[in-house]
């Protein structure tokens, strides 16, 4: 799931900066960087909880349910942030392919 995010993040990132729109392009790094950043403490509590506690229990589910809402949370942020930024790229992209 995280390379479909990061080849998304590398194409707008690559059209911002052949526009040299600077703080697009930062704008865009930093919420990729915030997305992958929870998605690898996401992995790392899950894999803490199945080490910590082999069997079921109820509060590790728990555990994992919040880290995997506040990894959703950021992908839902990255989302947006890619949306707008191709909304505000794509007449910029298009002005210059007109002439």
């Amino acid at each position: 799931s995280v390379l479909y995010k990061a080849v998304l993040s590398l194409l707008v990132l690559g059209l911002a900066l052949w526009l040299r729109a600077w703080v697009d392009a930062a704008v865009i790094l930093l919420a990729t960087g915030v997305v992958l950043a929870a998605e690898i403490f996401n992995t790392a509590i899950e894999a803490l909880c199945d080490f910590v506690e082999t069997r079921h229990n109820d509060k590790i589910g728990i555990i994992k349910d919040v880290a995997a809402a506040a990894t959703g949370i950021a992908i839902l942020a990255w989302a947006i942030v890619l949306v707008v930024e191709l909304m505000e790229l794509w007449p910029r992209l298009a002005a210059l392919r007109t002439g």
